[in-house]
């Protein structure tokens, strides 16, 4: 996929993971959340140069984004840190669905704000 497919995907992905969790389906929500978290930290890594191909590399190009942010504006760094955590937890939900309705309504806009941010530093 080239950059700009993995923001489109992105982008729908946040759409679709809406529709989900206001039909009630809670664990496809959760899924397609984390998928808009992982095509965003594609799209950034494709257009940097940077591994994307396995669970880890998405981890560690997020440390990266993070630490190059960490000089201007380190909220901005803890804050990516912590939106990727959020959606890795979505993502666990996925196959354990363990997460309260609580939690969800909470991560959700964790996720939200995490995947526009990164989406906003692609270009």
């Amino acid at each position: 996929m080239l950059v700009h497919e993995h923001v489109q995907k992105a982008k729908e992905f946040l759409e679709v993971s809406d529709a989900e969790f206001v039909s009630g389906d809670n664990m496809q929500g959760a899924e397609k959340l984390w998928g808009a978290a992982a095509q965003a930290v594609m799209a950034i890594a494709q257009r940097r140069g940077w591994d994307y191909g396995r669970h880890y590399a998405l981890k560690t190009a997020v440390q990266q984004l993070a630490e190059e942010c960490d000089g201007d504006n380190p909220l901005l760094g803890e804050a990516l840190v912590g939106g990727f955590n959020t959606a890795e937890t979505f993502h666990a939900n996925f196959y354990h669905n363990f997460m309260e309705d609580f939690q969800i309504e909470a991560g959700r806009p964790v996720v939200r704000r995490f995947v526009n941010r990164v989406l906003d530093m692609v270009d």
